[in-house]
Parts: C-alpha cells; structure tokens; sequence
C-alpha cells in the first residue's frame, strides 16, 4: 500500500461550527491555549493582532489531512513525527473500540491488564540486549522524565548514591516536565520556568556542517572529537557524580544531526568505563522513523534504556514507555524495594491495544524494510534543492530531514535573529501551509525545514514535497 491508496474526498461544512453554534476559528481563539503558540496572530486586528483564523484540520487520509474549509495538504510532518502508518485507518480505531467495550480503563499500580502485558512483551523482543523491562508512560517527555529518576534510584540501590547528573547535547530537545527540561539543550525554553531541576550538562552535538573546517573533512574525526566531549564533561564533573548521558539516535531539534560514524561505539565505550548509563531517546527516531523499530539498532549500539512513544500507535491514542535493561531492574527484584514512581494513564488498555495494532500493520506491510529501501530515494529527491542559493545542507536519515537555510552557501552564512525572524515565521511556516505541504520551519537553532512524512510515502509524494518546497523557498530567497 502507498499513500495515494488514500484520497479524501468529503467535506463537511459543519465541521467549521461548534455544537454551541460558533464558528469553531472564533471558539479556538477564545477558549484553546495552544501548545508553543504565538497567540497575537490570531487577536483581531483591533486589537493589536493580525486578525488570522487558526487552521482547524478535521479529517486525515494516507498521508494527507484537509482543513475545516475543504483544502487538502501532505503532512510532510505526520502530524508532529507521529503518524507512521497514516491516518484514517480504521483498524486502529476497531482496536480502540473493541478495548473500551471489554475494559476502558484500569491503572497498572501493582495491576495488569492483558494488552500492557502483551505491548511490553512485544516491545522487549523488539529491543536490543537485555532490553526486557517496560515501564509505561502517556508520552515522550514522561518517558525521560522516567528515566532519569530511574537512574537516580538505581545507583541509590547499588551503593552509588551520588550519581545522579546526566548529560546532553546543546540544542537538544527532550521534553517539557521539569526534569526533562533540564535535560533539554535550548535555554529559550527554559528561562521561564528557572529554576529547573539541577544536575543538567551539556556537551557538543554532532552538526557537522557547523564544526571546525578541519573536522568537517573527517567525519570519522569529528565523531569521535563529539564524543569524547563526553567523557570530558565525565571526568570534569566526577564519574562518581554522573548516573546517565542522555543521547537521540539523530538530534531533532537544531534540524536533524546523524550520528557521525564511530559516534555512538566511542559513547558505549565512555559509558561503560565510567558506569554511565546511555539513554536513547526515540521518542521521535523509534518505530521506523529511521528504519528499524529500534533507531539504535541503525547504528549499531546497545543503549541500557530506551524512552519511546510518538510513533508507538501512530498517534491513535496516547502512549510512551521506558524500556530498561535486567540489570536495572534486577535491585527491584527484592524485598520491599519499589520504583515510587508512575502514571494514571500509563499502560492504559486502550492505547496498548491500538499499539499492538499499529505494530501489527507494521509487520503485515513491511513498513519498517520500505523506509529503509525508500529512504536514499527521499534523500536524493531532497538533495535535488541544493540548487537553490537559500539551501545550505540537507540532512537526516530515513524518512527524517532537516533543510538548513542560509544567506551564503560559499561562506555558511546564516541569517540573524531578524531575519531569521521574519524568514521563518513571517513567511515560510504561512507559505508551506498555503502551497499545501505541513512540515516544519524550525528556528531551535539555524533556520531549517524539517520532514518526516508518513512511513507509507513513496517517489510521488517525495516528488510533491521537493516541488512545493522549491517554489517557497524560490520566493523566500527573493524576499530577504
């Protein structure tokens, strides 16, 4: 199946009205707060705003959703690196029903239910290594949150008690919760919420396209610099002090940074001989986003946890999990020792039963062998816009890309904060969504477009993308 299988073909004019009879862009603007949203754009004009109607997406399709006024877009984002097997598939939403008729709800506080028992099973023989405890969370920035208290406790229990630092890499994103926020890497986000939670450190991440010119030669070189940065900040904060370095297979924030090769052997090694333990956020790569369920497992390193979500149900329904290695979970074997820590909605049945069904439409349909069969395709149709003078890098692997934008391609110049500013909130973001493609204008960082379609895309919609992305950013050069 591809995604052209799905077309949408119905509009629904009610689907701009409330049941209370208001149109549903004038109930947005005055009862939603939206997640990381400028809310002056959609104040009237009166008012000192710009008077814009927030864009209300009422149905999906295969990969492509469509607005309350009828128009039609590819979601070159999958909804936000979530929709893998695209929407509208109606078995997912069976499950969901079928669950809730059987069992709504019920918590997994010291209870089982039989779909978080056969999800957890599953996800532990899709894991590397010992990777076979599950411990269920309704989302990604909760499974790091997870993690690192996980951490804290578990060198607490082998007579370690003063590891409890992580590291992570600068420009990093890995949640919102008040410790994963200190993990995070983007001092934007975190100024209004200081103090955060202390033992937070940062080291350099892997953008080779921004390192030393002498670096950038040898990506060899430069991995193995990156990652001995690393062990630098281990040996400066005291091993005996450090309990886990937080790492994504590739970075999403700053715009899609692979790992250079020997990046990740260099870190196992690191971790290994100071007792560090290594982290795999896939909360965005898991799943098939890079091509394997596991990312790790594309470039070849055993983590001792993963923390996933996004993709686990395609979005369906809420659901994330940190996957822990026996021997972390060997000193909650015994005695009265217990993990204080969870979660109402973790595990919930519903969403365990959707996962188990997204997984099965992995499995039936070979999604995960597709990305990694059609990923140099998507790469190559990208790369094609390196032709445009505003196009400094293309980067990424799988069905996961970052288009680097700059003001001199010869220099690597890039925009200031003004122009950045005006480039891409000003116009692209509103320029992509009105050509029809939803994807991403990042400014975490450099300016960069990102992609991440639905993992059922193929050449036609890598070919749909690359010219709608030509004829914006053709116009967004001739602007500045």
């Amino acid at each position: 199946m591809t995604a052209t299988d799905h077309q949408i073909t119905t509009h629904d004019p009610q689907a701009a009205v409330t049941p209370q009879g208001t149109p549903r862009w004038e109930a947005a603007r005055d009862h939603l707060w939206g997640h990381f949203t400028r809310h002056s754009v959609y104040e009237p004009k009166e008012a000192g705003g710009l008077g814009i109607h927030m864009p209300t997406i009422v149905r999906g399709e295969g990969a492509y959703i469509e607005d309350s006024e009828g128009k039609r877009y590819l979601d070159g984002l999958s909804g936000l690196f979530v929709v893998q097997v695209g929407h509208g598939r109606e078995e997912l939403a069976r499950a969901a029903a079928d669950q809730a008729q059987r069992l709504a709800f019920f918590p997994l506080w010291s209870y089982a239910t039989p779909a978080a028992i056969d999800l957890a099973e599953r996800l532990a023989a899709y894991a590397p290594g010992d990777l076979n405890r599950v411990f269920f969370t309704t989302g990604g920035g909760e499974a790091v949150e997870s993690a690192w208290k996980l951490a804290k406790q578990y060198f607490k229990l082998v007579g370690k008690p003063l590891k409890h630092k992580v590291i992570s890499r600068s420009i990093a994103y890995h949640g919102t919760p008040q410790g994963a926020l200190s993990i995070t890497g983007l001092p934007p986000l975190k100024e209004m919420f200081e103090p955060l939670v202390p033992g937070g450190f940062k080291v350099p991440n892997t953008n080779i396209y921004r390192a030393a010119p002498e670096l950038r030669e040898d990506p060899k070189a430069f991995g193995r610099w990156a990652a001995d940065r690393i062990a630098e900040a281990i040996e400066f904060e005291g091993p005996d002090t450090v309990a886990a370095v937080f790492l994504e297979p590739v970075q999403n924030a700053g715009g899609c940074f692979p790992p250079p090769p020997g990046y990740f052997e260099r870190v196992r090694e690191i971790c290994d001989e100071y007792d560090v333990l290594l982290v795999s956020d896939e909360t965005i790569c898991a799943f098939g986003r890079i091509g394997s369920m596991f990312a790790c497992e594309d470039f070849g390193y055993v983590p001792d946890i993963i923390t996933c979500a996004k993709g686990m149900t395609s979005g369906y329904s809420p659901i994330g999990a940190m996957i822990a290695s026996d021997r972390l979970f060997e000193p909650f074997k015994h005695g009265t020792t217990s993990f204080p820590h969870g979660y109402t909605f973790g595990g919930h049945p519903v969403s365990s039963a959707v996962a188990l069904a997204n997984l099965d439409i992995f499995e039936r349909e070979g999604l995960n062998q597709h990305v990694k069969e059609q990923g140099p395709a998507f790469r190559r149709t990208l790369e094609k816009l390196h032709d445009l003078p505003i196009v400094g890098d293309v980067r990424g692997e799988g069905f996961f890309y970052g288009i680097e934008l700059v003001k001199d391609k010869e220099t690597r110049e890039t925009f200031n904060e003004d122009e950045a500013e005006r480039m891409l909130r000003g116009f692209l973001s509103k320029a992509l969504f009105d050509a029809g493609l939803y994807c991403r204008a990042d400014d975490r960082g450099d300016p960069v477009v990102q992609l991440a379609p639905p993992l059922i895309c193929g050449q036609a919609e890598f070919d749909e993308m690359e010219q709608k992305l030509r004829d914006v950013l053709t116009r967004a050069w001739d602007i500045l």
